[in-house]
Order: C-alpha cells, then sequence, then structure tokens
C-alpha cells in the first residue's frame, strides 16, 4: 500500500542516528524519500548515512546534521541548512528524546529533570515554531511526534519523561488545531514497549530507582522481545504520506489502533474526539454518579 508513498518528498528526522529514529529514516529511504538526520553524536550519524545512503535509488540523498534540538541556535541552524540543501522540506519528525532521570521526585538531580522537559518538550516545539513558516508558505506539512507510554499513563519514578511526553502530545493536538486550514497535518505516534537504549537504561537503574514492577516488565520485555522497530516505522511513512492527508491532531498506537483503515473513515475522524488525550467521567465506566 505504501510502496513508493515518499517519492520526490524531503523528511527531517530528529534523533535519527539510533533506535527508532533510525528505523523511521530507513522506512522513508524505502518508500522513495530523501532524509536529513539530525542527533547529538556526528560519529553516530555518519554511519547510519553510509548505511542508508546503500539504499538511495536515483535522486534519494541522505544529508545529516549534527544538533541540539534544545538550543535554539542549533534549531535555527538545522532549517537553514535544510533549506539550502534542499528546495523544499515536507516531513517534519521529532524523535529526539531521553528517559531523563529515575527515581523519586524529591530525591532525583532537579537540572537532569529540567534538561529532560527541554530536550523531549521545548525541542520537539522549537522544532516545529521554526519550520511552520516554511510549511505555511508551502501550504503543506506533515509533523509527526513521537509519544511514549508516559502520554497515556503514570509512570511512577520516571517523572520527567512522563509529563514531558504527556506535554507534547496535548501541544500537538493544539497545534492541529491552529493550522488546520494550512495544509498542515500534526500527529503523534506510541510505537510501542521497544528493545532499544531506553529499556537498557532502566535495566541499568535497577528496581530501586524505577520501582519493581517496571523493573520487572523491562526485564520481561528484553528477554520475550518488544514491539519491532519496523512497526513504529510503518505508521510513520503512513502519516508522512498522502494516504493521511486530513489526519490530523491524533495520538495514534502503532500496535493497537487499525490506522490503515484510517482513510476510510475520514469524516468520523474529523468529527470526532477519538485517538485523543480526553478525561473520563463516572458514566463511561458504568457508574451512576458523577453528573450534576
Amino acid at each position: 500500500m505504501m510502496k513508493n508513498s515518499l517519492e520526490n518528498r524531503v523528511a527531517l528526522i530528529t534523533g535519527s542516528s539510533q533506535g527508532l529514529g533510525k528505523a523511521i529514516a530507513r522506512a522513508y529511504v524505502e518508500a522513495g524519500a530523501s532524509v536529513l538526520l539530525c542527533a547529538r553524536k556526528e560519529e553516530k550519524l555518519l554511519i547510519a548515512q553510509d548505511q542508508l545512503h546503500s539504499l538511495c535509488k536515483t535522486g534519494q540523498r541522505v544529508e545529516v546534521m549534527r544538533a541540539d534540538v534544545s538550543k535554539q541556535d542549533d534549531v535555527n541552524r538545522i532549517l537553514a541548512q535544510s533549506l539550502d540543501a534542499f528546495k523544499q522540506i515536507h516531513i517534519l519528525v521529532n524523535n529526539a528524546g531521553v528517559y531523563g532521570p529515575k527515581g523519586r521526585i524529591e530525591k532525583v538531580d532537579w537540572k537532569e529533570w529540567v534538561r529532560t522537559i527541554e530536550i523531549n518538550l521545548f525541542g520537539s516545539i522549537l522544532m516545529a515554531r521554526a519550520f511552520l513558516p516554511h510549511f505555511q508558505k508551502n501550504k503543506y506539512g506533515k509533523i509527526i511526534q513521537l509519544s511514549g507510554g508516559g502520554a497515556t499513563a503514570p509512570l511512577p519514578f520516571i517523572s520527567a519523561y512522563a509529563a514531558s511526553k504527556a506535554a507534547i502530545v496535548r501541544f500537538a493536538e493544539t497545534l492541529a488545531e491552529e493550522v488546520k486550514k494550512d495544509g498542515i497535518d500534526v500527529n503523534s505516534i506510541a510505537p510501542g514497549a521497544l528493545n532499544t537504549r531506553l529499556l537498557d537504561e532502566v535495566l541499568e537503574a535497577g528496581p530501586e530507582k524505577v520501582g519493581k514492577a517496571f523493573y520487572e516488565k523491562a526485564l520481561k520485555q528484553k528477554t520475550e522481545g518488544g514491539v519491532p522497530l519496523e512497526r513504529g516505522a510503518e505508521l510513520s511513512v503512513f502519516l508522512a504520506s498522502e494516504l493521511s492527508d486530513g489526519i490530523t491532531g491524533k495520538l495514534i498506537s502503532a500496535v493497537w489502533d487499525p490506522w490503515k483503515k484510517f482513510p476510510e473513515h475520514l469524516v468520523e475522524l474529523k468529527k470526532t474526539d477519538i485517538y485523543t488525550l480526553r478525561r473520563i467521567v463516572p458514566k463511561e465506566r458504568g457508574m451512576g454518579w458523577g453528573d450534576v
């Protein structure tokens, strides 16, 4: 369904030197797109660039930029270099993120806690702010935000990560409303439980810092294998393609939601708050109290 669906398109992907970001970049190249890889570690970026070059067809390019998306000057440079390298950027994937400090909020390093918000939340917002005028000028753009478990459920002892992910999803929903008449779609992806460096961080931290239940869950995931990176990458291709035009302001699970059928329900999706963050009231759980 999505073969060659990104031909003649250009995507900028943050945090793309490894893990899910790199998997998304690979899927985009395989779908025909040119990509710009952005991350903080140049050595890993160059390795990823070499690997992706081998998949490129005539006309496709893989460019890299070392940058920190939480810094305004770096974001300005990303924008300038992107537009210098390509006439138009069609897709922005905000994937860069960290778990941050692990432990009780009163005991974790406050500077590390704030730094996590700067990377996960402010970094994504800064990137969106920077590229919005370009998308608006061209009356087209796809902004794809990577979410996580912290957006939909509490994550005790990993509070900075949880708070930042919930906040960025609500920001994406809000931004979608602001730019819906500009030809720009903004969506968030829940990729599922992935076996990446973040999982290794949890196991290294141990049950004393992340809690026994979360540690045991992570240990089981490491042993049995998590969700393949390709699941989230495939959904990212869909949201970057014209197949998803008009689908906006949604938080979509790569694992549990029937997103391949979304185009068949476009009118319904536009009219409802399904696949969004919202409050649950008693009657939705079969309880007879709670109404005024």
